[in-house]
């Protein structure tokens, strides 16, 4: 693995000497061994930042680390350095990189080794760039001194003139996000910052504490932080983002996010990112004409923008970042990013009539109180009978939802003409997002079952359960069904399979079938065994949360699953006359702040399942752990039960 330097925010700082190499060699020395940190590969001694920042808020950066060998399998993984950036909007520089050997040896790497490659893409293509740096071979015990320089941000600005496209987009504003933790041990890590005293510094440290100190230095003030013997951080199944448990310091001179929201109004509207024209104007009137009302434009308008614009982001010049490309642009290329479908859906409101403006989130962790900006995707808002309403058309293909229920618990902030506080989206219910399994079967006396099979869904369910189908093409819409049924039992004959049209998203998915299956009841003389149809209920990579890790009883951090889900199995399977159910499982109520499950065996006359698992929420804190895990837990008992039969009733 190599160790990757990204500008994944404002990074920025003024260049230092050096230390003394006899220095270097000490620290080497008295870091630690493989011994002191078992199952680690390599070993970071120290990383230095520093930053200086500058009135108009473009910041400079030298960061200095220093890595240590410990094993052969990290003599692999430090073989090269590579340090990201994206030339549109940061600069990134090697300054010197040593290696140390174990036995005193000093061995300076030559510049002319870098190389700059641009950077593996997938479905984004905005010509981010990687330089990498050999260290050649190396062996346990040796360490990687390296200094760099860089300035920058992540997004580009409109402007191009050379220090101005490094220039943050809110001009005369600095912040930065610094982790303080790791994948590999640490042994100190630093950051210090010197900017303008007139420049108030918001910060704060989040899930730890750190050594820090705030200097004024005549018209400079410097901040500093450090911590020491940072572990690596340990994951746990299912967790939310290391990001929102693990220590990290938030810096922003940005007064509030209202003043946030307001700046991110101005810019896109004095870019005019949301103009239509003629040709903009026409689809958009062919695309509501016949809409009995406003909801029901609202929806055929973000679906079309939501099937029509392909994710697909390539460089478009000005505009890359929190500056929307222009809905004229984005109509005529039918494609870009989550930022360019969002653009497109207001421009297209706007044409029909509507208020509508864009919005900011982050998919996959939290945003903080501190307004730095932690940013990853854009969102739609409209505003209908006084309220605004958030819109998806990035995350909504083949949802039947205008806002995606798996970005439910997700912090935002609105880009409107009165400005806005950073909002939190609400829970979805489960019952907006059931599976309703209901199973009828017989098993006559030879073995055989034949049954019907029903299954409903909606919301997320529905989503998960259509991309079964819409990843397949037509012609091959049986088959995957009977793919599913056969890795379950490879002997199962399918019929009569009725669903409608995955791609209609107007109605909830309903899928019919059925079944028969030879030999399902294994019979002996006096004893049979059989297994209930829910037992291996088809579509489970619908039911995410059978996935779940349940082993441990307590966790320590935050977890997630996709959404909120409602799941309701029915089950009826009538027996040979001669056969009874001996010993059913017994199934637990459950009952808590994350789920909720009740259910049954009844044996009279055959086997009747009732049972319902509702997971509330899609993100759960490590108090609703209990719930979730003893509700996922009864539910399995039903999907790992085998049954055993007597004859005639005889124990």
């Amino acid at each position: 693995m190599k160790k990757t330097l990204g500008l994944m925010f404002i990074l920025l700082l003024f260049a230092v000497p050096g230390p003394a190499q006899d220095d270097l060699h000490q620290q080497l020395a008295a870091a630690g061994t493989s011994r002191e940190f078992p199952g680690a590969h390599t070993l970071l001694v120290f990383e230095r930042t520093e930053v200086r920042v500058e009135d108009s808020g473009l910041s400079h950066v030298d960061r200095e680390a220093f890595y240590k060998v410990l094993d052969t399998e990290g003599a692999k993984e430090l073989q090269s350095l590579t340090f990201g950036y994206d030339p549109l909007s940061a600069y990134v520089e090697v300054k010197e990189m040593k290696i140390l050997r174990a036995g005193g040896a000093v061995e300076s790497v030559p510049l002319s080794a870098v190389r700059d490659y641009p950077a593996p893409a997938r479905a984004i293509y905005w010509g981010a760039r990687e330089i990498i740096i050999p260290a050649g071979r190396l062996e346990p015990g040796d360490g990687v001194w390296v200094r760099t320089y860089q300035k920058g941000f992540t997004y580009a600005l409109l402007e191009t003139e050379e220090d101005n496209r490094y220039v943050p987009p809110m001009r005369g504003h600095f912040y930065d996000i610094v982790p303080f933790y790791s994948e590999i041990p640490v042994r100190v890590k630093s950051y210090k910052v010197r900017m303008p005293a007139t420049k108030p510094l918001q910060f704060e440290m989040y899930n730890g504490q750190a050594r820090h100190y705030v200097h004024l230095l005549g018209e400079q003030t410097e901040y500093f932080w450090e911590v020491k013997d940072i572990q690596p951080f340990r994951r746990e199944a299912d967790m939310v983002d290391p990001s929102d448990v693990a220590p990290k310091l938030l810096l922003s001179t940005s007064p509030d996010w209202q003043a946030k929201s307001l700046w991110f109004h101005k810019v896109n509207e004095d870019y005019g990112a949301f103009e239509f024209d003629d040709e903009i104007k026409a689809k958009t009137d062919e695309i509501v004409r016949g809409a009995k009302n406003d909801w029901e434009k609202i929806s055929r308008l973000t679906h079309w923008v939501a099937e029509e614009i392909r994710y697909s982001g390539i460089s478009m010049g000005p505009g890359e970042g929190y500056t929307l490309h222009k809905g004229t642009m984005n109509f005529r290329d039918r494609c870009g990013v989550c930022k360019d479908k969002a653009g497109m859906l207001v421009t297209m409101l706007r044409a029909a009539g509507f208020e509508s403006y864009p919005a900011m989130t982050m998919a996959g962790s939290r945003i903080d109180r501190i307004p730095a900006d932690q940013f990853n995707h854009s969102v739609t808002l409209v505003k209908v009978d006084g309220k605004y309403h958030l819109l998806d058309p990035t995350w909504v293909p083949g949802v039947r939802e205008l806002w995606s229920s798996a970005e439910q618990q997700q912090e935002y902030l609105m880009g409107i003409p009165e400005g806005s506080d950073l909002m939190t989206t609400p829970v979805s219910p489960p019952e907006n997002h059931y599976l309703r399994y209901r199973l009828d079967s017989t098993v006559g006396s030879d073995g055989t079952l034949k049954g019907r099979v029903r299954i409903e869904a909606e919301g997320q369910s529905d989503s998960n359960l259509r991309r079964i189908f819409t990843r397949f093409p037509l012609h091959r819409w049986g088959e995957a069904l009977q793919r599913e049924f056969f890795q379950l039992h490879p002997q199962a004959r399918v019929s009569g399979l009725a669903f409608p049209d995955p791609n209609d998203i107007s109605r909830p998915m309903l899928i019919e079938f059925r079944v028969e299956i030879p030999g399902y009841l294994g019979k002996g003389e006096r004893t049979a065994v059989v297994r209930p149809l829910s037992a291996s209920l088809p579509f489970q990579g619908v039911l995410g949360f059978i996935r779940l890790n349940t082993g441990p009883e307590k966790r320590q951090y935050p977890f997630r699953l996709r959404s909120s889900q409602q799941v309701e199995v029915r089950e009826t399977m009538k027996l040979p006359s001669a056969w009874r159910v001996q010993a059913p499982p017994s199934l637990k109520k459950v009952s808590g702040s994350g789920a909720d499950f009740s259910g049954a065996f009844n044996t009279a006359g055959g086997l009747d399942i009732r049972a319902r698992l509702d997971l509330k929420k899609r993100i759960y804190g490590p108090e609703d752990w209990e719930s979730v895990r003893n509700g996922v837990l009864e539910f399995r008992k039903i999907m790992e039960s085998t049954l055993i039969l007597s004859r005639g009733g005889e124990k």
